[in-house]
């Protein structure tokens, strides 16, 4: 294999030590290796930046692994052409592990050019992904609160979610704390009813007249406390990113016209996907990249049957989170789809075909900076329109009825 560069250094990146393995090769062919062992804090960094520019290396090569590697490139970025490459597609062979060989492994790779590059943002996306990645913990969280508090009422035999569509609005809040405190009548509590709810106060009546004991009432107390408490981190992480959205606003401007995509799905997209689809070339790439896009497993001529591929979680499940609200979205194209392709293939495999759609529409929105094109839901009918027909008019005439077709005439308005 060709060298393709003069200096190259492997990183064996763990979460106490760096080994810095630094492959130079010389001018009568042969390759000068130095092995040293750094520290992670930040002085210990620094030399490690320093050596490698000193020795004239720019090119710095370290696996994806877990969190430590973030540190590490965000101090060596800059001066340095920095590389991080999927663990998974740059494993030694077998009975060659050890910290050393590794760095030596990834420096050799790098420097004959065989290292693909994974996809790291800018520091302002980071920031950003940082942002709404812990967003997503926190709504996960408030998710996993509220199915406490249910459970505890089912255990006090309290109703209250089988009556009103929403326990925890504004009227159900109100009933939850009265449960807590203890002194309200069951009738006392459904007057707290607030909109359309108080239409259902005969049914509230008996559904709060439970057996609340004082462990209820207790751990009721905490729970809202705990709802309350994430409910005002979430409104303040949401203004967090809100600002930190700013020089992006076209673009979130052009994702939320795409059905199921709202500013907090939109933020997320921003935040995995970056603003410079360049960086992944086509939109099947960033389709694989993503995960939505099935695998290829065939052999002998036969194409099995596979799931689709790994790829960024959090991107994947923002993607989904839209592909499930877009096919509530009546009159758009990509609900008709959804329908069609459930009927054939299931509902789990038509939202994930679904989402890849959203995926393949945002990378063109966002590589030619245009709006997005609703088809509209007959689009797919008027492709083979002739088809279609044929197909209504022979389940018509299995019913029993006699079809006889005509051309609706369009008239024209008056001048």
């Amino acid at each position: 294999m060709d060298v393709q560069m003069k200096h190259a250094c492997g990183l064996d990146v763990h979460q106490a030590t760096v080994v810095a393995c630094l492959l130079s090769v010389l001018d009568s062919g042969k390759v000068k290796k130095q092995i040293r062992t750094f520290g992670t804090t930040t002085r210990e960094l620094l030399s490690l930046r320093d050596w490698l520019l000193a020795e004239g290396c720019r090119r710095v090569a370290m696996e994806s692994t877990g969190v430590y590697w973030k540190p590490v490139y965000t101090i060596l970025e800059g001066p340095l052409d920095l590389t991080v490459a999927n663990a998974q597609q740059i494993k030694n062979v077998p009975g060659r592990k050890t910290d050393v060989k590794d760095a030596e492994w990834i420096a050799d790779l790098l420097l004959h050019g065989l290292l693909k590059p994974s996809f790291v943002p800018p520091p302002p996306i980071r920031e950003l992904r940082d942002l709404t990645r812990y967003r997503r913990k926190l709504a996960d969280s408030q998710s996993a609160e509220c199915n406490r508090l249910l459970k505890v009422l089912e255990t006090a035999n309290i109703k209250l979610a089988s009556v009103a569509s929403d326990a925890f609005g504004v009227s159900g809040m109100e009933m939850l704390d009265a449960l807590a405190e203890g002194t309200a009548t069951p009738a006392e509590m459904a007057e707290l009813a607030r909109g359309r709810l108080r239409g259902k106060i005969p049914q509230l009546e008996p559904a709060l007249d439970g057996r609340m004991e004082e462990y209820h009432r207790y751990l009721l107390k905490l729970q809202l406390r705990r709802l309350r408490g994430l409910d005002q981190d979430l409104a303040e992480l949401d203004a967090r990113i809100q600002e930190k959205l700013k020089p992006y606003e076209k673009q979130v401007e052009l994702l939320r016209e795409i059905p199921g995509v709202d500013w907090i799905l939109a933020a997320v997209i921003v935040a995995e996907l970056g603003v410079d689809m360049k960086v992944f070339g086509s939109s099947g790439r960033v389709a694989v990249w993503a995960g939505v896009c099935p695998g290829n497993h065939e052999s002998a001529g036969k194409r099995r049957n596979v799931r689709v591929t790994k790829g960024n979680v959090h991107l994947k499940t923002a993607l989904v989170e839209a592909a499930h609200a877009a096919a509530r979205t009546k009159g758009t194209y990509l609900r008709d789809k959804y329908f069609r392709l459930k009927a054939r293939r299931g509902a789990k495999r038509a939202v994930v075909a679904i989402a890849h759609k959203i995926l393949v529409a945002i990378y063109h929105m966002l590589s030619g900076d245009v709006s997005y094109h609703e088809l509209g839901d007959l689009y797919l009918d008027k492709l083979n329109k002739h088809h279609l027909t044929r197909n209504l008019v022979r389940r018509l005439e299995r019913l029993g009825y006699c079809v006889t077709l005509q051309q609706q005439v369009v008239q024209q308005p008056a001048a």
